[in-house]
């Protein structure tokens, strides 16, 4: 069963542009990943420098493989130092209710 991620993230006020800059350039990759489904990126109304993305993923499994190897390459120390802090993320599984 397919699992959604949700990643949280919050951009430093002047580095907005450049957050949203690195993920174009990094989203092709993660949407190409083996066990990605699909990856839609939102901006909270309220907090223009937050960063919702909802991601669907085969397995909990092939997320974290996919987490390890943005850690291997450096993507998220240089996404990091776009943003005010480490991502919150939530593993979500889906309900019949």
């Amino acid at each position: 069963m397919s699992i959604l991620v949700l990643l949280q993230i919050s951009a430093q006020p002047d580095k907005v542009d450049a957050l949203k800059a690195a993920f174009g350039g990094l989203l092709p990759d993660t949407r190409a990943y083996d066990g990605c489904e699909g990856v839609t990126v939102h901006v909270d109304q309220d907090e223009p420098a937050k960063i919702v993305l909802l991601e669907r993923w085969a397995s909990r499994g092939h997320y974290e493989r996919y987490f390890a190897w943005r850690i291997e390459r450096g993507d998220l120390d240089a996404v990091g130092a776009l943003t005010t802090g480490p991502p919150s993320i939530s593993y979500l599984d889906d309900t019949d209710y």
